[in-house]
């Protein structure tokens, strides 16, 4: 069948499952992932594998989407009223859901390996589950703000939690020697380098945008600008979420009112684009997968939740946050998916050839985060919008989206 409609089946049956959600009271976004899960291979079978692969651009895309959106909410101004402390709840926060993680799948397994790269699997977020939910309850308030700066940076300290821990893994399991480079430089480089391109891009691009008079062509050239931000990133193996979020906050502390500008044209086009990544996102989902989750699975779940709950409201309360900071962000930052799929992948990768004990991890951290993404993809949203409720922050955003 011709792959428009494929994606226009997408596009309408996500929607449909949107509203049947907001019916339910639920988030639309489980509406979305219900329906991919539908049509994916678990059930009907319509979205086949080989085609889910030939549609990573739009994934792609939507993620260099909302990582610049988070980019441009990212206004030292707003940083300033949340203070220094947020740093310390992202440390915080990512740490506790590593430790905890580690301690426990440590203690049933007593694999150091096996410990290690579940704790690093696990401080990872995804931005888009969060954003969502927060652009469909139109949230506004300091909870809201600290969840768009904590999913928009804690990935960048999960990437970096993950290379130290890979390179301690990869000593126990072929007890060899790992040089500093590969171990730590590397992901460093990849870190600061997709930076210094958002950073780049965000100053060539503010200094364009900043001359453009009509809401059309600032749409064509910021859309054209994320195309060629993640582009360039994928090229160069860096992070196209932290590439695109420096590339949008740069917009925002430069030119303010360019920034918003911005914003408004962007989310004129997001909202069928986001339907479809969670449709696609659903689709690739297994439920199959679930049974061999087993009880490691169990820990990770269970470990990353108390990890990433307890240590914001750790970082929360040692920093004096606000109330509502410190009761409903652990809630906020529960979903995950691309960064985590993406980082077993990467165990895949590195550990797959070490020997017959790293084939035998790579199997067993793929299966089991590709299964508990199904859990955190469901339930993230979920507890999302029950965090901004009890806070009080839905609907308090009054601004319609061409007005911003």
């Amino acid at each position: 069948m011709e792959i428009n409609i494929f994606l226009g089946i997408a596009i309408m049956l996500g929607y449909i499952g949107g509203k049947i959600s907001n019916k339910a009271k639920f988030p639309a976004v489980i509406g979305y992932i219900l329906a991919g899960l539908l049509l994916g291979p678990s059930f009907l079978n319509i979205f086949k594998e080989g085609f889910l692969d030939k549609l990573g651009l739009v994934s792609d895309l939507t993620l260099g989407l909302v990582a610049f959106s988070i980019g441009t909410e990212l206004r030292l101004g707003v940083i300033r009223k949340l203070g220094k402390g947020i740093v310390t709840i992202i440390f915080a926060e990512s740490l506790g859901a590593f430790l905890i993680v580690f301690g426990l799948v440590y203690l049933v397994t007593q694999k150091l390996y096996l410990a290690l790269l579940f704790g690093a699997m696990a401080p990872a977020s995804a931005p888009a589950g969060t954003v969502v939910v927060l652009q469909e309850y139109r949230a506004k308030g300091p909870l809201t703000n600290a969840l768009l700066t904590v999913v928009g940076l804690d990935d960048g300290l999960a990437i970096l939690i993950y290379a130290f821990a890979a390179a301690i893994a990869k000593i126990s399991i072929s007890q060899t020697h790992i040089s500093f480079q590969s171990a730590v430089g590397n992901p460093l480089i990849h870190i600061l380098g997709a930076i210094l391109l958002g950073l780049t891009l965000g100053f060539i691009a503010v200094n364009i945008a900043k001359k453009l008079t009509s809401r059309q062509e600032l749409l064509v050239f910021t859309i054209a600008s994320v195309f060629i931000c993640v582009g360039i990133s994928n090229i160069l193996n860096f992070s196209l979420i932290l590439s695109n979020l420096a590339f949008g906050a740069i917009i925002a502390n430069t030119y303010l009112k360019t920034s918003r500008r911005t914003y408004g044209v962007i989310h004129e086009i997001t909202p069928p684009l986001y339907v479809l990544f969670f449709v696609l996102a659903g689709a690739h989902l297994k439920i199959q997968l679930l049974p061999a989750m087993g009880l490691i699975g169990a820990l990770y779940i269970a470990g990353r939740t108390a990890g990433l709950m307890g240590g914001a409201w750790l970082g929360a309360k040692i920093t004096k946050a606000h109330e509502n900071i410190r009761k409903y962000l652990g809630l906020g930052i529960l979903s995950q998916a691309g960064v985590a799929i993406g980082l077993a992948l990467l165990v895949g990768r590195e550990f797959g050839d070490i020997n017959s004990i790293g084939k035998e991890v790579a199997t067993i951290v793929i299966n089991t985060v590709a299964a508990t993404t199904i859990f955190f993809e469901i339930i993230g949203p979920m507890t999302t919008k029950l965090a901004i409720s009890r806070a009080g922050e839905i609907g308090k955003n009054k601004k319609t989206l061409t007005q911003q």
